[in-house]
């Protein structure tokens, strides 16, 4: 019984990290790109974005509690996966320790741009091209964000690879070093998106 639980706890947690989060990602760094056409074109794509109907319902129930699910089931992987990078060194198992060290940066890095945007604007501040500006404009905040992005760009690139596996999409081998080229131009791709945005705001 306890297996079939962590059977579905994994697949789920796999689930979850590609639908909604890992969309809710790309959209979210689509949205930031809107910063390298200027302050206005920000300003109207997160505005556009804050006046969505239903918004609370939305982000409460497509976004956080799916992310939660996955930050803290995701940390419980962390900890009790068995790395054998040292013993074997393939690139297989690289990408399994670091899909375990990325999520931690990232949950860590999700955790304060939450409270630096969203738990700021709840207090009233407007979340829009001079905040993230005021913020990126500290070069060691920067280079967090840097980290952070790349980080969770990473995470859900590589879990995306993991999703396919696991959820019988790519079975055989071919297919499978198919969409590990495919999942590494996706990396690349939204992480020159993401680094192109954060640069726009300074």
């Amino acid at each position: 019984m306890a297996g079939n639980r962590e059977f579905f706890n994994r697949r789920l947690h796999s689930l979850l990290g590609v639908i909604p989060v890992g969309l809710f990602l790309v959209q979210h760094l689509v949205v930031n790109h809107f910063a390298t056409g200027g302050e206005e074109s920000f300003n109207n794509a997160a505005h556009f974005m804050e006046s969505l109907p239903f918004r609370i319902f939305l982000e409460t129930f497509v976004i956080y509690l799916p992310l939660l699910f996955h930050a803290i089931y995701g940390l419980y992987i962390a900890f009790t996966a068995k790395n054998n990078t040292s013993r074997y060194g393939f690139f297989r198992n690289w990408m399994f320790m670091l899909q375990r060290v990325s999520g931690v940066i990232t949950l860590v890095f999700v955790a304060w741009h939450v409270w630096e945007t969203r738990v700021a604007a709840a207090f009233g501040s407007e979340v829009n091209f001079q905040m993230m500006e005021n913020i990126l404009s500290n070069p060691f905040m920067f280079w967090f964000y840097i980290i952070g992005v790349i980080s969770a760009i990473f995470h859900f690139a590589n879990g995306l690879w993991s999703f396919l596996v696991s959820w019988g999409i790519t079975v055989s081998p071919r297919s499978q070093v198919i969409s590990t080229y495919v999942t590494i131009g996706i990396f690349i791709v939204l992480s020159i998106v993401g680094v192109r945005a954060l640069t726009a705001f300074i």
